[in-house]
């Protein structure tokens, strides 16, 4: 009886080891070679602001904006500018753009994409009424006019240098006409992307399925769930237990223990994005250029990126080594604690508090503790105010704040699309958040979007930078390296040096 008993034991141990060994070939269901079900979820510590390219620009919108819609061109994995919607363009003249579209293209809802459809989405997001916050990609086209049905000519009172790099944007991306005037984009999205929106669980989890009728062969994933999960460290534990199988920006205080698990891979990559310092203009203290002078001296910012664990690069220029328009010799000011204290100290700063405002992210935290910190024993008392990610860019906007810490993706790679929506006059109460207002650095702003001589707007955007770095309106912390953390079931994933990613060509085994 014992024997038989045994004998029976063993078959059964036997049967539930097959089926174990079928479902280890990924370390989460629904995502493995023998599922039919191709499946992926991304964690991410913020809720997402809104589902319009027209009505958002943020990072975390972004990232599933990317999935859901596209431009008509985009930068190629050597950085160079190439059609995507759009099948070619022509310069009959410096201020027209005639751009030919690509034919037998759909949105999700079956509307045609078309000139119109382009024409619809530019229109809308130059509008003042819209309130775009990324209006300014746009600002120096004076006229869309549809030529023919796969034809749209856009004209410039003025020639505009970055207009490619400007409708690479995802903010530039086209919308569906038909689907934006009965229903709000921002919650139920619709474009021409691989990826279509499915909805909206648990109140904040985004849930996109494969487009079958996309007009390039359908993606490889299925289902894609973007799960908002509030703390970093949770995240990580649900990446290694298989859980969730990406999530990005990382903390450069976390990368050690996620080099250290098994069946997770990292990706890095030189980026484009700068991490700075804002000085709200509008207040007395900021503006005072001693003031600005001393924490721009207090700061160690060399020493700071000792911490990012090689997630960061030291750049003494807001336009960073991977933009167009790096200038090849930096002029900012240097680390001296001893030349701020005396500034300080000279100029009656000490002891009167500022307010630093800063969103709630790890990295963005991390910052405001070590440049707090900092200030503080150059004799500058700062007191740090977080808000959630959302309520932050509302409030930033608004300029309720004496320094907040910013971050801008550079997501066109162009020093002009960095230069023109953060510091220039026209973007206050949008995306300046100097509140800055110059003549000069206006002038040579306009210069470097009006010339379409790539060399001479190098000239021109490198004078710029100088500018800032003298005036300092703004302070580089350091500039950004692309990073994010995926399960090794996770194939085909790549960063790009914005910050941003596709899923189009990711799949599991």
């Amino acid at each position: 009886m014992g024997k038989k008993w045994f004998t029976s034991l063993l078959a059964v141990l036997f049967v539930l080891s097959l089926a174990l060994t079928g479902c280890s070939s990924s370390s989460s269901s629904g995502g493995s070679a023998g599922d039919s079900k191709q499946e992926l979820t991304y964690a991410t510590t913020s809720k997402v602001v809104g589902l319009s390219p027209i009505l958002t620009n943020d990072s975390v919108s972004s990232t599933i904006i990317e999935q859901i819609y596209e431009t008509l061109f985009v930068r190629d994995n050597k950085g160079e500018i190439v059609p995507h919607l759009a099948e070619s363009y022509e310069n009959p003249d410096e201020n027209t753009w005639v751009i030919k579209l690509k034919k037998d293209i759909k949105f999700h809802d079956g509307t045609p994409f078309n000139a119109e459809a382009v024409k619809y989405t530019f229109d809308k997001l130059k509008d003042p009424a819209t309130a775009a916050p990324r209006a300014s990609l746009l600002e120096p086209v004076s006229s869309i006019e549809v030529q023919d049905e796969h034809t749209v000519v856009l004209k410039t009172e003025k020639p505009y240098g970055p207009m490619l790099a400007a409708l690479t944007h995802s903010n530039a991306a086209i919308v569906s006409p038909t689907a934006d005037k009965k229903q709000d984009l921002m919650k139920d999205p619709v474009g021409t992307g691989p990826f279509k929106f499915s909805e909206k669980v648990n109140g904040d989890d985004i849930v996109l399925v494969k487009n079958e009728d996309y007009w390039q062969k359908p993606a490889k994933l299925d289902k894609i769930t973007f799960t908002v999960v509030p703390e970093v460290s949770t995240a990580i534990s649900m990446l290694q237990t298989g859980k969730v199988q990406l999530i990005d920006g990382l903390a450069p205080e976390l990368m050690p223990r996620l080099e250290k698990i098994k069946n997770v891979e990292t990706q890095k990559v030189d980026g484009t994005p700068v991490y700075y310092l804002a000085f709200n203009m509008e207040r007395a203290l900021m503006n005072d250029l001693k003031f600005r002078q001393a924490v721009a001296h207090a700061i160690n910012r060399e020493g700071y990126l000792k911490k990012l664990n090689g997630l960061g690069v030291y750049s003494n220029t807001f336009i960073g080594p991977e933009v167009f328009g790096h200038p090849e010799e930096e002029k900012g000011p240097k680390y001296d604690q001893a030349k701020a204290k005396e500034l300080v100290k000279a100029n009656g700063l000490e002891q009167k508090e500022v307010k630093m405002l800063v969103p709630n992210t790890a990295s963005y935290m991390n910052m405001a503790e070590v440049i707090q910190a900092q200030l503080k024993e150059a004799g500058i008392p700062v007191k740090i105010e977080t808000l959630e990610w959302g309520t932050y860019l509302d409030v930033s906007k608004k300029g309720d704040f004496d320094i907040t810490i910013a971050g801008w993706s550079n997501v066109t790679g162009d020093g002009s699309e960095l230069l023109f929506p953060r510091l220039h006059s026209a973007n206050i109460d949008a995306t300046n958040l100097s509140r800055y207002k110059d003549a000069e650095l206006d002038k040579l702003i306009e210069q470097s979007r009006s010339v379409v001589d790539q060399e001479q707007r190098k000239e021109i955007l490198t004078k710029a930078d100088e500018y800032v770095m003298t005036q300092l309106p703004v302070l580089p912390i350091y500039h950004g390296i692309a990073s994010a953390a995926y399960d090794k079931s996770v194939k085909g994933f790549t960063m790009e040096p914005t910050g941003q990613w596709s899923l189009y060509s990711v799949h599991r085994e």
